[in-house]
């Protein structure tokens, strides 16, 4: 709107930027005259606005930033300290979020962490020591959150086993070798079976999705 953009030039000069003196701000003022374009383009060059009065934008966003160096500049003492509102609450917010976004893997302090964090947890020693980091961040993922936790302390039930009746198929020399061997070995059948029951699991409801049309008998069509 022409109306607006010239009382939005006029209202810069008056309170902000100031250029003029009050005595001869006349011409600019008088945004009803058929003038106003030459005043205008006279003011532009006078600021030393670097941009052709057809380019409204560029010249709007050149003359609030002069307004705001001169408003600054003004007011230093005032501004130099203040921070924008929620400025430094969102920065702390972000902080606590992002705990280790500034983590200088290299500092002595985060390598002795990360080194009595794995003798804690008794995790192998690596060179590397973000792998040590990584292999920690897994074993506590699965051993120590909440639902791992209550995951392991809940009693499973299950039936005896007599070890002495089941055969192992091979005979390593030592008894207790043997013993061990028995007990893997019935765990991995224990896996075997509930990876089946899941793929059964999943065959049932394929089957119940491909097997149970819908039928349309007016277009003699049998589908989806």
């Amino acid at each position: 709107d022409e109306t607006e953009f010239r009382n939005f030039i006029v209202w810069l000069e008056d309170q902000k930027i100031r250029h003029y003196k009050i005595e001869d701000r006349g011409n600019l003022r008088n945004i009803h005259s058929d003038d106003w374009p030459k005043s205008f383009e006279k003011y532009m060059k006078d600021v030393n606005c670097p941009f052709k009065m057809q380019e409204r934008q560029e010249t709007v966003d050149w003359l609030l930033g002069l307004a705001v160096r001169l408003e600054y500049g003004d007011n230093a003492d005032k501004y130099k300290d203040s921070a924008p509102d929620g400025a430094k609450n969102t920065d702390n917010t972000a902080k606590n979020a992002e705990p280790l976004i500034n983590l200088d893997v290299n500092n002595p302090d985060f390598k002795a962490g990360v080194m009595a964090l794995a003798n804690l947890l008794q995790i192998q020693r690596h060179d590397d020591y973000l792998v040590m980091l990584k292999a920690i961040r897994i074993l506590v993922q699965e051993r120590l959150t909440q639902d791992a936790i209550a995951k392991a302390s809940q009693s499973k039930e299950g039936l005896p086993v007599a070890l002495e009746k089941h055969i192992l198929g091979f005979d390593t020399g030592d008894a207790v070798l043997n013993e061990a061997a028995q007990i893997l070995r019935l765990l991995h059948i224990e896996e075997l079976r509930e990876l089946q029951t899941k793929i059964n699991e999943a065959i049932v409801a394929v089957q119940a999705i491909i097997a149970d049309p819908k039928t349309d008998h007016r277009l003699g069509k049998v589908g989806r």
